[in-house]
């Protein structure tokens, strides 16, 4: 309840030093809560029966933080290119009688982030990273208390989840808590101080495309190998199967194909506006290939998302007629391909087994939202209270739709703020994008994941979520040019002029 506390005032508070203090709270108190949850599993005995290591993997890991805060503190926007380049990395981690793939490097880079803003601003040395921002719009306002009331309202909702199983109910919110929600708060916090230039848009744009072209041909190299890496459920699924799908470097298709889809939403955005004829060519070719790489993933979720923000983007830029008329196209294209060959996108079963047996989970999570719709079971409670009521069942953990695993797990408690914030979260980043591609691309790419999270599952739990809220934000905050020459004094502008 500490940590949801100190992310939620992180999020809130304005004041420079008590909001580094909150920031510099959760960041130190996340890790030690999981340790202590942790503290008599058997890999952590192990740990604990090698001091010497232990203690030399804990210096390492300070000294590694230490050199990308000094280097964070003297040049702010690097934080920006160092959470776009270890948002998609995840670490097989076992806690709490599980295992997790959990976002390590990132995890480093929030570290020496926080150390960076926060121990200066603690202390009261200025720096670029310490400056006040300005709270902006309403809605911005509102955007950021309805996270803080979500994690907040997640972390009371924990201390009645089961206690019993391995993972508990309780065990998996707080597992939650700390490797997702607390994190990823200190993270938009960071991210949204930063100044979000053109230039540092540009270059984490092109990382991050070079990164989806990358995973591309590791996944083209699988697909030709007929081999997968990280996923023996995967190997074994895709020797059942007359299809074969590829997940490059994640651990499932679908979080490829989530990256896969942010990423080809945020290039798709530049190619309608004005571009230089050699920058189209050059972007037609990147989406080419991780379109490709997209269909042998088969990850349906990540295809949803993308059409439906290209269609969120051309709404945006053109008329909604127009619009319609292409989705109609691009539907009756995809009704085509499917009809002709089923089998090859895995649609020759029943609607249960093309959706991996969603339909049941989807139906048994909408029965315990019906035991308990006020309150829910608990967070973290829906694969433990699930097989309570479905023994049978295989395993799971989610429901694979966001606000059918919050209403089993939160009730109408939990399933209200996480509603408002959607809502709100689409005026913020939507509002005002028609002129400015930089917001219009983080507003379609939100768009995919949000439509991801209701096919598949993680909406806070995915950094990216948190990484376009705090950029989104950032850039409606920012005055538009128009504005800022309209702020600069008219005895200014003959100087600049000339």
């Amino acid at each position: 309840m500490v940590v949801a506390l100190l992310a939620a005032a992180a999020l809130l508070v304005n004041h420079t030093r008590l909001r580094a203090a909150a920031v510099l709270g959760a960041t130190v108190l996340s890790p030690a809560l999981l340790l202590a949850d942790v503290w008599s599993t058997s890999r952590v005995v192990a740990i604990r029966h090698h001091p010497l290591e232990a203690a030399g993997a804990a210096v390492a890991a300070v000294v590694v933080i230490a050199i990308l805060a000094m280097a964070i503190r003297s040049r702010p926007w690097l934080l920006g290119l160092l959470a776009a380049l270890t948002l998609p990395f995840r670490v097989s981690v076992s806690a709490g009688g599980s295992s997790a793939d959990l976002l390590v490097p990132l995890y480093f880079v929030i570290g020496a982030g926080a150390v960076a803003f926060a121990v200066p601003a603690v202390l009261g040395r200025a720096s670029p990273l310490d400056d006040e921002s300005p709270p902006g719009s309403t809605m911005i306002i509102w955007l950021k208390r309805l996270l803080a009331l979500v994690i907040v309202i997640y972390a009371l909702q924990a201390l009645y989840s089961p206690t019993v199983g391995s993972p508990s109910g309780f065990e998996k919110a707080l597992q939650n808590m700390v490797f997702f929600y607390a994190p990823f708060a200190v993270l938009f916090c960071l991210l949204e101080r930063i100044e979000w230039t053109p230039r540092l848009l540009r270059n984490c744009l092109l990382l991050l495309a070079a990164m989806g072209i990358v995973f591309s041909g590791i996944a083209f190299v699988e697909y030709v190998t007929r081999s997968v890496l990280f996923n023996s459920k995967l190997v074994a699924s895709n020797q059942l199967y007359s299809y074969f799908v590829v997940n490059s470097v994640f651990s499932d298709p679908n979080i490829f194909g989530r990256f896969l889809a942010v990423v080809m939403v945020l290039l798709a955005v530049l190619l309608l506006y004005d571009r230089p004829a050699r920058e189209q060519v050059a972007i037609g070719g990147a989406l080419a290939i991780m379109w490709l790489a997209l269909v042998l993933s088969l990850s349906r979720s990540s295809m949803a998302g993308l059409l439906v923000a290209l269609a969120l983007v051309a709404a945006v830029r053109w008329r909604l007629s127009r619009t319609l008329v292409i989705a109609g196209i691009v539907i009756v294209i995809g009704v085509a391909a499917v009809a002709i060959s089923p089998t090859t996108f895995g649609f020759n079963q029943s609607f249960n087994g093309v959706s991996a047996g969603r339909g049941s989970v989807l139906s048994g999570g909408a029965r315990l939202f019906g035991d308990r719709p006020l309150q829910g079971f608990g967070s973290g409670s829906f694969e433990i209270e699930y097989h309570r009521h479905n023994p049978t069942s295989g395993p799971l953990t989610a429901s694979h739709t966001t606000p059918v695993t919050i209403a089993a797990e939160q009730g109408i408690i939990g399933e209200l703020p996480y509603i408002a914030l959607v809502v709100v979260a689409l005026i913020v980043l939507v509002r005002g994008t028609r002129r400015d591609p930089a917001r219009a691309a983080i507003a379609a790419a939100f768009v995919a994941m949000l439509v991801h999270t209701m096919l598949y599952a993680d909406f806070l739990e995915d950094p990216a979520t948190w990484a376009l809220l705090a950029v989104g934000v950032a850039l409606a905050r920012a005055p538009r040019p128009q504005e800022a020459t309209e702020a600069i004094p008219a005895r200014a502008l003959p100087a600049m002029s000339g």
